[in-house]
């Protein structure tokens, strides 16, 4: 139950939307920006960054519904994303990522964490200004966004099935092609 009265039954930030239609479409802008925006970081790859920093912060709905956006555009899936969130420097990604989730990891701590060297190393896999730009950006928009969700004590589905169902609107269409109907906000 949420710690306000929602007048509707979607989960998580679904139902924040709802609630108030009139923060989707900017935060729904952000997000179609940062995750489905042109980009040399695929969507996969931004979608895990999100997923990671929502795990970071113990958002279960974030987390899931990320972790199955993710996992539907990695071809590696959810495994991918498990190993990921279990221990990003032993998982099977390329080494910019890893360096861009260390960025990524430093930013949930706190904005200031984010060192000169965090970048440098980041270069120096080739990490570009604007993909570390993004991977600040969508962390700290995370943190925002996991704060929102659970800052209302939203209820997050048990049911992966719930996140998968989530995925296939969010591949298939964005964040923003549901912003415009009121009953179907995205995420």
């Amino acid at each position: 139950m949420s710690h306000i009265t929602l007048d509707n039954d979607q989960p998580g930030i679904r139902g924040l939307f709802q609630f108030r239609p009139e923060t989707a479409v900017p935060l729904n802008l952000l997000a179609e920006v940062l995750l489905r925006g042109d980009s040399t970081l695929t969507r996969g790859e931004r979608e895990l960054i999100a997923s990671y920093v929502s795990s970071l912060n113990q958002c279960r709905f974030c987390t899931s519904s990320h972790a199955a956006f993710a996992a539907a555009q990695l071809p590696a899936g959810m495994e991918l994303v498990d190993q990921v969130r279990a221990d990003p420097e032993t998982a099977p990604v390329p080494a910019k990522l890893k360096a861009l989730l260390r960025i990524a990891a430093a930013v949930q701590r706190g904005g200031r964490e984010v060192t000169p060297d965090l970048v440098r190393a980041a270069r120096a896999e080739d990490a570009t200004d604007l993909e570390i730009h993004d991977t600040v950006l969508i962390a700290a928009a995370f943190c925002m966004f996991n704060r929102y969700v659970d800052g209302l004590g939203t209820y997050a589905p048990d049911d992966p099935a719930a996140y998968a169902a989530a995925a296939e609107r969010i591949v298939a269409s964005g964040y923003v092609s549901s912003t415009d109907d009121a009953e179907q906000p995205a995420r």
